[in-house]
């Protein structure tokens, strides 16, 4: 925990680029560094307003055996909170973008609701998951998006390079967070949904990941490696010639 609060608290380590959306957050959380990370997470938290009441962290004792985690905490606004990176990440999360956070919890429980639950999530339940765990979203010129949707990696990476100055990516999902910090390696890969430019991508998603549209998935798997300034070693064009991460699309 002690390197994941370092991160948060900008002590003798270099902020990552993924991670500038979250500093100001992060700051906040480790300033109120207590014994349990649920109670730090409470010391820290701004207003959070979930239908059940406000939103609180919890020891993850607090779940009670036989009920699923979301459903829980859409019962009691309490998050259940294990004293591990993971689970940090995804208290920073809450703190950055309660907002998408509830919907997705809320979707989530609405599926239990409907169909309780069983030996698998199903196809909505799963694409939840996914995205809490290993999304980003990207606002970008349309070439770019285009590119990246066909797996034309040179052309999303070196012609278009210039291009990524205009755009915005978000890691939003904290597994892919944990991944990146403690466990970092060429073929970290995000699950990349494409938000308009000049829109709040919050607002945006909160009110357009229906079920439906988590049907169709994301629009494109993105190696974190290859963002320009995410990696030192991508300045070299021959960096996106490695096809076991840059792969083609299948058709």
């Amino acid at each position: 925990m002690d390197r994941t609060f370092a991160l948060l608290a900008g002590h003798g380590v270099t902020a990552p680029a993924w991670f500038v959306p979250y500093a100001d957050a992060g700051r906040r959380i480790a300033a109120r560094r207590t014994a349990l990370l649920a109670d730090t997470l409470n010391a820290a938290l701004p207003p959070v307003a979930l239908a059940a009441g406000p939103l609180q962290f919890v020891p993850q004792a607090h779940l009670p055996e036989g009920e699923a985690y979301e459903a829980f905490i859409a019962r009691t606004a309490q998050v259940p909170t294990r004293d591990h990176p993971h689970d940090l990440f995804n208290g920073l999360v809450w703190h950055r973008f309660a907002q998408l956070k509830r919907h997705l919890n809320e979707r989530q429980a609405d599926e239990i609701a409907r169909r309780g639950i069983g030996p698998r999530r199903g196809p909505v339940r799963d694409a939840l998951t996914l995205f809490d765990e290993n999304a980003a979203w990207l606002q970008a010129p349309a070439a770019l998006l285009e590119a990246l949707r066909a797996r034309a990696w040179h052309t999303a990476f070196v012609t278009l390079r210039a291009a990524w100055a205009d755009a915005r990516l978000v890691v939003f999902g904290h597994a892919l967070m944990e991944k990146l910090l403690l466990s970092p390696h060429k073929s970290i890969t995000a699950h990349v949904w494409a938000v308009p430019e000049g829109v709040d991508a919050e607002v945006h998603l909160a009110e357009t990941l229906t079920p439906e549209r988590l049907a169709r998935k994301a629009d494109f798997p993105l190696p974190l490696a290859g963002v320009p300034g995410w990696c030192a070693e991508n300045e070299c064009a021959s960096f996106y010639e490695d096809v076991s991460v840059f792969r083609p699309l299948r058709r």
